[in-house]
């Protein structure tokens, strides 16, 4: 079974329209039957990064030795996980890839650093690896 879609006589904008929706499409397909799944690594040089899970809140602390708690909110349908298997990284995952990134986004923008020489403080949580949550071999 497939989903087809037809436009008839589009100019280039309403292409690229129908293009977008199908590729929501797919991503609703991969969505409900995979799943998406971001991982993240902390990247440090001198102050270790500790992030925490509280409630529906993601904490960042001693981000470049601040005292200030860093407050992140997940989005509805995303679960935060720490890898166990590997130091300094998490993962969010879930069925919805738009709430999936967000939130990776919004940790991400959390460690932003401001008034610094960006080439020397490259501090912070980045996405690491995305895409559809792998499946498991038997």
């Amino acid at each position: 079974s497939y989903i087809k879609v037809d436009l008839w006589f589009a100019t280039r904008k309403q292409l690229a329209c129908v293009r977008t929706v199908c590729s929501h499409i797919d991503n609703l397909f991969v969505g409900v039957t995979r799943g998406f799944l971001y991982k993240m690594r902390f990247v440090y040089s001198h102050f270790p990064i500790n992030v925490t899970l509280t409630g529906e809140t993601v904490e960042i602390r001693n981000f470049l030795g601040e005292k200030r708690v860093r407050k992140v909110k997940l989005l509805e349908g995303v679960s935060y996980e720490r890898t166990a298997s590997v130091k300094d990284q998490i993962e969010l995952s879930g069925n919805d890839i738009a709430a999936v990134s967000l939130t990776a986004a919004k940790i991400q923008q959390a460690t932003n650093i401001r008034h610094k020489d960006l080439r020397k403080f490259l501090d912070g949580i980045y996405v690491s690896e995305k895409g559809p949550t792998p499946v498991a071999e038997d």
